[in-house]
This record gives structure tokens, C-alpha cells and sequence, in this order.
């Protein structure tokens, strides 16, 4: 139950972004049309052709020199799914639209970018592996390579503060795994299942995205081959894209995975070895390497740049500045909550945001547990003698250093300290709207588990300028939008 809840918690999250609902509505769109029983073309041929990128992919393919048997010079996409075959077409669009989709969602995170090329080589690697095959066997096994990273990307695009707690593990020398689940709760791999289950992936894209394990012969022949081509992919494009290895290890570690993936591959190792190794040497895989090398050469000054908290936050202002006037509301509340705790690194942000009853409610929250605590999180604006009734008639910030100290727990509302009894520290920034009226409240906190540290002017300045930003998005429309969620 916990992880379900989880899951359905970073839907919505994604949600909020608006253009996710699209990707999904697109990949069910492809799925269905590929599962009529009727063989109706109408459903697939309208998704290619909504895309001219896509179109011509399509139409390339069918003229290529594989299929001049039937004819060539194939102009509708109606002929190209007869000759290619409805399965092949499908899961060509499939993974076209979750490439696509990241391409356009890119952030200006470099590890982002950096996460979305490592998984785009490990396609061109299921590519070339595949490519003197059967097309529809080799289609399905690139996306089931693309799937199987699909959890990570998610949470790297989508929960951006998240990512950074998981990294600050990683950092610390946890596993990816395990990081993953102290966070979230839940595994990417799992985050990629249920992502496959939503978008109505057939059954056997979602037992290729699994494990691969030799030794397991409870599984169909197909779905063994359709792991390894994934497995292999994934760890070989891991390689390639390992920072500071040198070639000879780089080689050493690509002819190990090609030795034992050779078998279920049936390919000999050699092959696979230098197969695999003319992708790092080419231009190739599709320019993705190219890349992911310029990249690199810049990750150094973008993550200096990026050391200090002040600048972090000056980012996600940044941000909330570049998104259109008329906005919707959610969306401006999420990239706020979310630059406050990873700039400072904080345990948990929470928005307060003011109905027109006068009452102020935590509309959205992140960090471990914070979903329970959400509903309790509501207070009146009427005057009572405590911090959050300073912060909402102040015009700037307020840091409360010790939340411990038996003259400051007098000052904190029962509420608060019923829902938050671990908080060390904590910010208070009241965000005013055009009318000078405060309209929301943001909040930001250390747990006593983390190091106590201040906050600096300079990040307090910038704290205040993103709550100032955050302001505009709370015309008459957005407030309406707001109340009834």
C-alpha cells in the first residue's frame, strides 16, 4: 500500500509539469492501436502522421534497401505499416516518443542531459545488436532497453530534489539502489514498471525490461533473449560513459560483459566486443557519444557554479521568471517547494497557500512521510502570538535557528510542533501578491539528524527574491484553480 501510494504521489508530481499526461496519452494511443483485434490501420497511421519526424522515419524505413522486394518508392504510411508490419511500426513509434519526449523535457541540468545519453547510447547499442535481424524483434528489444531506464529518467527529469538527495547518498558511497529506496520508498526499476503498466505496455516489453539471469529457465525463450540484449545494453553504455576510465580498463570491463552475454546472445564474444567499442571510437550512436563527451568537458564549470546554495536557488528564480504570465499555479508551487530543498538541502519544504475562507493549507509538500502530514498542516490568518503569524505579516523571510529552544517551542503553534517535532531549524517566507496581500507561505526546514548551519544573507536574499517571483502566479484565475483542488 505504501508503495502504491508512493507511486500514484510521483504520478501526480509528473502531472503538474503538463506535458507527461501527453506522453502518456501518445504511448496508449500506440499500444491500443497495435492491439486491435481488428487490424484497423486508422489508429497507428493517425499517430505517425500527427509527427513529421516520425512520418519520414517511417516512410525511410520502408524504402530502405530491406524491403525493396515489395516495390520501394512507398509514399503513405497506410502502405509503410503493410510492408513493416503493425508490431515493428508501434514499437518504432514507442520509443521515438519516450526519446522525444526527454529531448523536449530537458532541463538545463547537466546530469539530466548527461542521464538521458547514457540511455539513448544503450538503445543504439540494443540497435546494433539487432540490426540484421527481424525488425519487429529488434524494435521490442529497443524499447525494452529504453524501459528498463525509464524509472530513472523520470525521477531525473520530474523530482529534481529528490534526485539530489539521491545522489548526496550516492555520494556518500550507497548504492543507486538502495539511495533510490531511502528516498523514495521504491526502486527506479519499479518506478519503470509501473510507468510500463500505465501506458498499457504489452506483457512481454515488460518481462524484457527485467533482470537477466542465466540460470532462470522458468522463462519463455523470447523474453531471456529480449533481457539480455537489455542487460547487455544498459551495462555497456554504463561503461562507456564511466568518467575518468581509461581505455585499456573501458576495453577490459566491455570484453568481460561480451564473455558472459555472448551465450544468450549468440554471438561471438569478439563481436560483441568490437561492436560494442566502435560506438565510444565512432562519431556514432547517432552523435550520442559526441555528445556526451562536449558535455563532460563543460560538467566541471557548470557544477562549480552550481556549489553554492545561493546560486542553486538563483536557478529555480530563474525559472519561476522564464514561465509565461498565466501560468498555472501548480506547476510555479511545485518548482518553488522543490528549489527551496535541494538549494539548502533542507529535510522538507511544505507551501502554505491562503484560501479565501482566511485559512492558510499546506497545498504541497516534499520530503520523507510528508504526505500524512499534509492534512494537519492548516492554520487561520486571524492574529495568534506565534512565528508563522509573524512570517504572514512580514515582508520578507524569517530563519528561526534553534526550533529547540524552550523560548522558541513556546512560539511555534501546536499544530506545528505536533507534525514536525524533529525540526532543528527552519525558514518561513511569506509570498505577497500584487495587492500586497500575503497569499502563501513557504516553508523550509533541518531535521535534528542533519548538521545545524545557518542561513547567509546572501541565500536569504535570494529566498525572499523567489518567494517575490512566486508571487505573480496568483491572479483571480490561478486562485480559482487553486480552490478547487
Amino acid at each position: 500500500m505504501l508503495k502504491a501510494a508512493v507511486l500514484d504521489r510521483l504520478w501526480t508530481r509528473m502531472s503538474e509539469r503538463g506535458d507527461f499526461p501527453m506522453l502518456s496519452q501518445s504511448l496508449r494511443t500506440t499500444m491500443a492501436a497495435m492491439n486491435n483485434d481488428d487490424l484497423d490501420f486508422t489508429g497507428l497511421v493517425q499517430v505517425v502522421l500527427s509527427d513529421f519526424a516520425l512520418t519520414q522515419k517511417v516512410l525511410r524505413l520502408a524504402n530502405s534497401a530491406m524491403y525493396m522486394a515489395f516495390g520501394g518508392n512507398i509514399t503513405t504510411v497506410s502502405r509503410a505499416l503493410m510492408v513493416l508490419g503493425m508490431d515493428a511500426v508501434g514499437h518504432l513509434v514507442v520509443g521515438l516518443k519516450i526519446v522525444d519526449h526527454f529531448h523536449h523535457s530537458a532541463p538545463r541540468r547537466i546530469d539530466a542531459k548527461l542521464e538521458l545519453n547514457r540511455t539513448l547510447l544503450s538503445g543504439c547499442v540494443a540497435r546494433k545488436l539487432t540490426e540484421r535481424g527481424d525488425l519487429r524483434a529488434g524494435e521490442e528489444a529497443v524499447v525494452c532497453t529504453l524501459m528498463r531506464q525509464i524509472g530513472k529518467l523520470l525521477v531525473v527529469f520530474y523530482l529534481d530534489a529528490e534526485w539530489d538527495q539521491i545522489r548526496r547518498h550516492i555520494d556518500g558511497g550507497a548504492l543507486e539502489t538502495d539511495a533510490c529506496v531511502l528516498v523514495l520508498g521504491v526502486t527506479f526499476d519499479e518506478i519503470g514498471t509501473e510507468a510500463a503498466v500505465r501506458w498499457r505496455l504489452p506483457d512481454m516489453i515488460r518481462s524484457g525490461m527485467g533482470e537477466f539471469d542465466p540460470q532462470d529457465v522458468t522463462q519463455p525463450r523470447q523474453v531471456q533473449w529480449l533481457r539480455a540484449i537489455t542487460n547487455y545494453s544498459t551495462a555497456v553504455a554504463d561503461v562507456l560513459t564511466q568518467q575518468n576510465m581509461p581505455d585499456w580498463e573501458r576495453e577490459a570491463r566491455i570484453a568481460e560483459l561480451a564473455q558472459s552475454y555472448s551465450g544468450a546472445l549468440n554471438t561471438d564474444p569478439d563481436v560483441l566486443q568490437q561492436m560494442s567499442i566502435a560506438l565510444a571510437r565512432e562519431e556514432g550512436g547517432d552523435g550520442v557519444m559526441r555528445e556526451i563527451v562536449e558535455l563532460r568537458a563543460n560538467a566541471d564549470a557548470i557544477a562549480r557554479e552550481a556549489l553554492t546554495p545561493e546560486a542553486r536557488i538563483a536557478v529555480g528564480v530563474k525559472d519561476l521568471r522564464d514561465l509565461p504570465a498565466g501560468s498555472p499555479l501548480a506547476p510555479a508551487l511545485a518548482m518553488a517547494a522543490e528549489t527551496v530543498l535541494a538549494g539548502l538541502g533542507f529535510a522538507r519544504t511544505v507551501v502554505f497557500v491562503k484560501h479565501s475562507n482566511g485559512t492558510f493549507k499546506a497545498r504541497l509538500g516534499l520530503g520523507p512521510m510528508i504526505d500524512a502530514a499534509l492534512p494537519k498542516l492548516t492554520f487561520n490568518a486571524a492574529f495568534e502570538p506565534d512565528v508563522f503569524h509573524l512570517a504572514i505579516a512580514n515582508s520578507v523571510g524569517i530563519f528561526i535557528e534553534n526550533a529547540r529552544d524552550p523560548k522558541m517551542v513556546a512560539r511555534l503553534p501546536e499544530w506545528f510542533r505536533r507534525s514536525f517535532d524533529d525540526t532543528r531549524a527552519f525558514v518561513l517566507l511569506p509570498v505577497v501578491d500584487e495587492t500586497d496581500q500575503t497569499v502563501a507561505l513557504l516553508y523550509g526546514d533541518w531535521s535534528h539528524t542533519q548538521e545545524a548551519r545557518r542561513i547567509s544573507q546572501k541565500e536569504m536574499s535570494v529566498l525572499n527574491e523567489l518567494a517575490q517571483e512566486l508571487g505573480r502566479f496568483f491572479g483571480q484565475g490561478q486562485m480559482r484553480e487553486m480552490e478547487t483542488m
